[in-house]
């Protein structure tokens, strides 16, 4: 069977190597120079040097906000000789460890970028690329295509009344890289999450103020640096300000948008018959299968769980149906079980825009039904274990829960100190 791969990031790597291990041709294209996507700290902002949109968006400073033990792909884990919480530098050296040991590179076409992915008439593909570097095109036909463009690249800017009336600069933190580029301007914030805590605690060294905008009902239970102001949602911008919905009001020369991302699949045809609508994906199976066109799967769309063990997972998930090792749902079953699920995740007060969401209960449920329909072995409850302890910590104790460090004692106990 002939599989394409978009993207060598984490996603992309481990669909290599288990399209390897399932005995297909695989191949993988990839727009950047190198391996990890996102995970890649590049200098450069905007575009590239072929005019591309730069796909990554890590910025210096950045440690992960889950313990690197459940980070690991199932057969390869990370040295344990480091602690739980590690910089991004660390990360990326465990992605080229991993796609050496099981020889992933020479199936990676570096620096080609796909241009459209088109099914045809007897459900193979057309998958037109672009040799960046030639600056020519190429064509290939393959049985099945794996989406893995990770969920980091396509910045989610939303618009706020006034936006063409500031006059200050306006960026999403897509381009934030260091926080010396802010160095005694005054700056306002937007968002809470993982991005924001850390942005907010970067800059507040370097710039005058730090103006923090959020939505959250409750407060962090963070530690502010002085020039750090907290302000609810922002209602209107003016010229050189913001007026926030609590009517107060406060000036700043940068406004900095940490508010994440969107799907954004601009090389799929209209005819690979799947939407995405304020970031939901669908039909898809399991989050990953299109019901529609069932050798055309989506990996890594899930957030907030352990990552490299779930895309593993739907990798070897969707692996099992497209060679024909197990049977594949009917359409109908695949579509009763796509909108059941669905009606759950509204039922947990999720919108479109989360709608790919799991966390605690329905991460640990998600990684049992994968198994149990394809027949793999259950993920070892020692991961779930710990995820879930670090995310506890982590909302408990954000000034300190990096400090934590974790070990794997046996499948299902691990030690905390």
């Amino acid at each position: 069977m002939r599989i394409c791969v978009i993207g060598a990031g984490v996603a992309g790597l481990c669909s290599i190597k288990r399209a390897i291990e399932y005995h297909c041709e695989v191949m993988a294209f990839e727009q950047s120079a190198e391996i990890g996507g996102t995970w890649v700290l590049r200098e450069e902002i905007g575009k590239d040097k072929f005019g591309l949109n730069v796909h990554s968006s890590m910025y210096k400073g950045l440690r992960t906000d889950i313990p690197k033990e459940v980070m690991s792909y199932p057969d390869f884990p990370y040295p344990t000789k480091t602690t739980s919480y590690i910089p991004s530098s660390d990360v990326l050296d465990y992605l080229n460890a991993y796609a050496n040991k099981f020889d992933l590179l020479d199936k990676i076409k570096f620096q080609h970028n796909v241009i459209r992915v088109c099914p045809l008439a007897d459900n193979s593909w057309e998958v037109i690329v672009r040799n960046l570097p030639k600056n020519s095109y190429e064509i290939f036909i393959f049985d099945a295509v794996f989406v893995c463009t990770g969920n980091f690249h396509t910045p989610n800017s939303p618009i706020i009344k006034g936006n063409e009336i500031f006059k200050g600069k306006q960026i999403h933190s897509h381009d934030y890289c260091d926080a010396e580029q802010f160095r005694n301007e005054k700056v306002c914030i937007i968002g809470s999450g993982p991005t924001g805590i850390d942005v907010v605690q970067a800059i507040s060294k370097t710039a005058h103020s730090v103006i923090w905008s959020t939505h959250l009902k409750q407060q962090l239970n963070i530690t502010l640096a002085d020039n750090v102001i907290m302000k609810p949602d922002i209602a209107e911008l003016c010229s050189n300000r913001a007026i926030f919905v609590d009517g107060s009001y406060e000036n700043f020369t940068i406004l900095l948008q940490c508010t994440g991302y969107k799907h954004s699949f601009p090389f799929l045809s209209v005819d690979c018959d799947v939407v995405v609508e304020e970031n939901f994906v669908s039909p898809l199976y399991k989050h990953c299968l299109n019901i529609n066109r069932p050798t055309l799967t989506f990996i890594g769309l899930p957030t907030v769980g352990c990552n490299n063990q779930l895309f593993d997972y739907q990798v070897r998930f969707c692996l099992k149906f497209m060679t024909q090792q197990l049977k594949l749902p009917t359409k109908e079953e695949m579509l009763r079980d796509y909108k059941k699920n669905m009606e759950e995740q509204w039922k947990r007060g999720l919108s479109k825009r989360r709608a790919h969401l799991l966390g605690f209960d329905v991460q640990e449920k998600y990684f049992e039904e994968l198994s149990t329909i394809a027949q793999l072995e259950p993920v070892k409850p020692v991961i779930l274990k710990i995820f879930n302890k670090s995310i506890l910590n982590l909302f408990s104790n954000l000034d300190n829960y990096r400090e934590k460090n974790f070990k794997v004692i046996n499948d299902e106990e691990f030690k905390e100190f």
